[in-house]
This record gives C-alpha cells, sequence and structure tokens, in this order.
C-alpha cells in the first residue's frame, strides 16, 4: 500500500512539528524510565544488602557446631538462621552441605546455580523471574567471630526480596510518562496548527494577490507588517506588481496607438485607393489595346492596386476587432444559398462543389458568415488544389461547415501559426497573393459569432472547420 505524501504546506508544517513532539517526548520519557528504574533499582538492592548483612551480623550461631570434625547443624538450628533472615514479604532459604531449611514457598531450584559460587566470595544479588514475579535474590555465606577475625562456617544463605512494589511504581510512572507525552503530543499540534495558521496566513494572501494580477486586476497590493522574511517577500510582491503595472500601462499605451495608427493609414488609404481603383477600371478596358509591354505593366499595377485594395479592407476589418467595435446582427440565414451566393458573386461558383441540404437555416450575421465563407474558400482556391468542397451540416449543438482542399497541404510546423496575422506558410508564399489576414479575419467572426474554427491536415489537402452554435 503506497501511502499519500502530504503535498500541503499546512500538512507539512503539522507533521514536522508533530513528529518532533512525538520524537522528543519518546526520548525524555525513556530516558527519564531508565533512570528511574536504575535509581528505584539501585536503591533497592542497596537496601537488601545492608539487610540481609545487618541480620547476618546479629545470628547467634552455635560455637564450635562448624569446627572441623564437629558435627554439622541441625535442621532446626538451620530453620532459626532461616527464622531470622526472613520477614515481612520476604523468603529466606538456608544451606548447609545437602541440609536446607527454608523459610516461605521458594526451594533450593529457585536459587540461579551461578549464585552459589559467587555467593562463598562476598554477598551478592541476581534478580530472577519466579512464578511470573520478579524477585531480587540476595545470597551470602555465613560467617562466624573467630578470635577477632571472620571465619567460615560454610553454610550459604539466600533471601528473596519480591519487587512487586517497585515494579508497580515503575509501571505508575510508565504510565504517568506516557499521559504526558501525550499531553505535550496535543500541545505541540495545537501550537502546529496555530504555527502553521500564523505562516501560511500571507502566503495565501500573497496567493490571492498573485491570482488577482493574473485576472488583470494589476493595482492589487498587499499591506507590510512586520520586518520578517514574510515582510520581505510581501514588500518585493509590491514591487514587482507596481513595476508589472507600469509596463502592461506603457504596453497598452503603445498597442493603442499602434491600432489607432493602422486604422488611421487604412482609412486615409482608402479614398487614394478609390481614385486607383477607377483609373485602374479604365485602363483594365484598354489593356488589349497596347503593346505588349505596356500592357504587362498596366496588367502589373492593376494586380498590385487590387491587392493593396483588399489589404486595406482587411486593415480596416481587423482595426474594428481590436477597438472592439465589430457587432453581429443576427438573422435567419438558409446557408446552402448564402454559400452560394458568395461563391457566384465572387466567379468561384464552377470551382467549387458545395453539399448542403437545402432547408438548412442558422441564426447568423450573414455578412460576417459570407466572410468567413469567402476567405476559407479563397485560401483553398489560392494555395490548394481542386476539387475543394465546402460541406454544412447541422449538428446537436450548433451549424458545422468544412472547407477541404486536394492540394499539398500546409506544412505541419505550420499548422499551429495558420491564423496569425500575416502568417503565410513557407519562404514561396512571401509575395503570394493576399494579405496574410483573410484566415485572421475568418477566425476573428467566428469567435464573435461565439465559435470555433480548426485546421487540420488530410491526405491530401487540408481540412478547416468551422462550427457556430446555435444563438
Amino acid at each position: 500500500m503506497i501511502i499519500p505524501r502530504p503535498t500541503g504546506l499546512r500538512a507539512r508544517l503539522v507533521i514536522t512539528f508533530t513528529l518532533v513532539a512525538v520524537t522528543a517526548s519518546l526520548l525524555v520519557a525513556t530516558i527519564g524510565y531508565e533512570l528511574a528504574k536504575s535509581a528505584l533499582l539501585t536503591r533497592t538492592e542497596t537496601t537488601s544488602l545492608d539487610l540481609v548483612t545487618r541480620e547476618l551480623a546479629t545470628i547467634n550461631f552455635p560455637i564450635g557446631k562448624l569446627r572441623p570434625g564437629e558435627a554439622a547443624p541441625t535442621s532446626r538450628e538451620l530453620s532459626r538462621v532461616a527464622h531470622a533472615l526472613a520477614g515481612p514479604g520476604r523468603s529466606a532459604l538456608v544451606e548447609y552441605g545437602t541440609v536446607v531449611a527454608s523459610e516461605g514457598p521458594m526451594s533450593l531450584s529457585d536459587v540461579p546455580n551461578e549464585l552459589h559460587g559467587r555467593a562463598k566470595q562476598s554477598v551478592v544479588t541476581q534478580r530472577k523471574i519466579i512464578d511470573n514475579e520478579l524477585y531480587l535474590i540476595v545470597g551470602a555465606e555465613v560467617y562466624r567471630d573467630n578470635a577477632g577475625r571472620p571465619e567460615s562456617t560454610g553454610l550459604q544463605a539466600f533471601v528473596f526480596f519480591p519487587l512487586r512494589d517497585d515494579q508497580r511504581q515503575l509501571d505508575t510512572l510508565r504510565t504517568t510518562l506516557a499521559q504526558t507525552g501525550l499531553v505535550i503530543v496535543l500541545i505541540a499540534l495545537g501550537v502546529a496548527l496555530v504555527s502553521a495558521r500564523q505562516v501560511l496566513l500571507p502566503v495565501r494572501r500573497l496567493s490571492a494577490a498573485a491570482q488577482a494580477l493574473g485576472q488583470g486586476r494589476l493595482d492589487t497590493r498587499l499591506p507590510v507588517h512586520g520586518q520578517d522574511e514574510l515582510a520581505g517577500l510581501t514588500a518585493r510582491f509590491n514591487d514587482a506588481a507596481a513595476a508589472l503595472e507600469l509596463s502592461v500601462s506603457e504596453l497598452r499605451s503603445l498597442e493603442a496607438m499602434s491600432r489607432r495608427f493602422v486604422a488611421d493609414v487604412s482609412h486615409e488609404l482608402r479614398t487614394p485607393l478609390t481614385a486607383m481603383t477607377a483609373v485602374a477600371d479604365m485602363l483594365s478596358d484598354e489593356a488589349d489595346h497596347l503593346p505588349e509591354a505596356p500592357a504587362q505593366a498596366v496588367r502589373l499595377v492593376l494586380r498590385e492596386i487590387e491587392r493593396l485594395r483588399e489589404l486595406v479592407e482587411h486593415l480596416i476589418e481587423i482595426s474594428r476587432f481590436d477597438a472592439g467595435t465589430a457587432t453581429l446582427n443576427l438573422e435567419p440565414v438558409n446557408v446552402a444559398d448564402s454559400i452560394q451566393d458568395c461563391l457566384e458573386v465572387r466567379g468561384w461558383s464552377d470551382q467549387v462543389t458545395v453539399t448542403a441540404s437545402q432547408g438548412l437555416t442558422a441564426n447568423l450575421d450573414p455578412s460576417r458568415f459570407d466572410v468567413i465563407v469567402a476567405n476559407l474558400v479563397g485560401n483553398a482556391l489560392k494555395h490548394g488544389l481542386p476539387p475543394v468542397v465546402v460541406t454544412a451540416r447541422t449538428t446537436e449543438n450548433g451549424l458545422e461547415v468544412k472547407v477541404r482542399d486536394h492540394g499539398k497541404g500546409i506544412p505541419r510546423e505550420a499548422l499551429a501559426h495558420v491564423f496569425d496575422r500575416f502568417f503565410k506558410a513557407g519562404a514561396g508564399r512571401a509575395r503570394s497573393q493576399g494579405s496574410g489576414l483573410g484566415l485572421a479575419i475568418a477566425r476573428a467572426n467566428v469567435q464573435l459569432h461565439g465559435g470555433t474554427i480548426s485546421v487540420r491536415l488530410q491526405h491530401p489537402g487540408t481540412l478547416f472547420t468551422v462550427w457556430l452554435p446555435h444563438i
């Protein structure tokens, strides 16, 4: 099972605070418990050793009983020694050779083997679990005074001290440490939540301010509180926002000047173009009667005048969209008739195949729909190969119009730019007929209707698809 890694800064801060608190609590509790356990056991061992040593020193063992060659002590005498060593809550066991006397439930099998050998040298202790209870066993050899010097009697005594009270104290200490650790963790969790909120509040404000900047509210600023790193970050954000607002204002001013310049130039060119077009019509009638060289020059001038006129018209149309003055005049339109009229006016009827139901109607701006079809079909005729096919049909959500040619197709790397202004695919089209604005104008008119336009390669040719919603 894969545990998802927390991605939020708040979650990471809280988890980090909690882990630090848990680790610190465990460390302090473990060290404290071990120190308390060691101190308690040391105290118990010291007390037990002192008690056994004192009791052994006061035992009035019969003189002469354990001298070499003399009779061994009786069971009664050993029992008297065991009784003297035993006491409230503790048991005692005395051993001399094969004779064993005990006071309490313990037997010789309860004494660890290694304790027998160690008890001959000094008073020793060892802990052992007997019947699921922990005992401290104190072992020692009984000595007697022989003219001022201790003399071994050969008798060993073992005293069993139950450690249930010590264990109970340790259990109580463990429970107290666990409860204290839990309280510390809960306090740390609360502190973590408060700290995370204090840290994340400026971050959230910065995030909201950045979102506002992205939505175009360039006058967004944040108050600066304090002198810490977050305050410095907020100040830098305000500086960046101010610089961005200034830059965008300058760019918008330059863009507005550029649009106004294009619109002014386009309108100013209309008057001389009107005169040039009138003269061009006269020259067109006379071109066939001129010698070959002047006739070619006249035809070249006529083509360039027509190209200039188309460019000016397109620039004026683009300037309307840029200025936001382009509007829709919707009315019910017979789609098949509108497409046929568009082709007939431009003399393309015999070059284009139209597939559309005669009863197909849609609520459109007829003049803008005419511009869309004319630009797409004109592009297909200029840069593709026949047959050029226009297909129109209604869909569940709107009107779909497709224009396809069967030429070489647009280069794949140019597909993303075909609707850009003044873009012409391939160096060979740099001086081709057309302004480079036709497809951009078609897209602008489609978007004005709330629709979409797309292009994709076919085998062979190129397919443009226009979708216009029901309005």
